[in-house]
């Protein structure tokens, strides 16, 4: 007989262990047996007695709640680490950007300091090698015979091309006043043979 209960011990029953002492041998009153019936050994499981299914399924929706709990607290730290992250890189882009703005102005402000300066200190060396060039060229009375020569020639030269110039105009302008002249004539002639024809 599967439910001996004349002998002591326990017997695995319906997935649960279950206690087969007789109640006689146990202090159990009905009272009590009424309050707590776990270890009645007449009782049978209830519904409410939980199997290893529904252990497993627990502990997997257990397992699951606090995985989505964990994976929500981990992608809101990621979210927050982002956000963290996006907005150093924004600071770190703006002072990158100000710096570079700071350094064009002062390039641009340093260079219209620098290139007048330059401009003027080249002027500068102009006139004081001009002026070195000519009392060098005049130290002596040979030197500045020599110079005079030399201007002279330069002027001599320069006379003969106007000349030169003035020339050629002079003689394009008297070619043409005999052509415009020639053809003046010419044409009073034709004019004037043309009215003698008429009358």
């Amino acid at each position: 007989m599967c439910n001996d209960l004349s002998r002591s011990g326990y017997k695995q029953m319906f997935g649960a262990k279950l206690d087969v002492e007789p109640p006689h041998e146990r202090n159990v009153t009905p009272s009590s047996m009424r309050d707590s019936r776990q270890g009645d050994p007449l009782h049978m499981a209830s519904a409410k007695t939980t199997s290893p299914r529904s252990t497993k399924s627990s502990a997997k929706a257990a397992a699951g709640a606090s995985g989505s709990a964990q994976a929500k607290a981990s992608h809101a730290k990621g979210a927050r680490t982002r956000a963290a992250h996006q907005a150093e890189s924004t600071v770190r882009q703006t002072q990158t950007a100000t710096r570079e703005t700071a350094g064009v102005l002062g390039d641009y402000a340093e260079r219209a300091v620098l290139i007048p300066v330059g401009a003027a200190l080249t002027a500068r060396d102009r006139v004081v090698s001009s002026v070195n060039d000519t009392l060098t060229s005049y130290s002596s009375t040979s030197k500045a015979q020599a110079q005079l020569r030399k201007f002279e020639r330069r002027g001599a030269t320069a006379r003969k091309r106007l000349e030169r110039e003035v020339r050629k105009a002079r003689t394009s302008v008297e070619r043409e006043l005999r052509k415009r002249r020639q053809d003046g004539a010419e044409f009073a002639d034709r004019f004037q043979e043309r009215i003698q024809s008429l009358v």
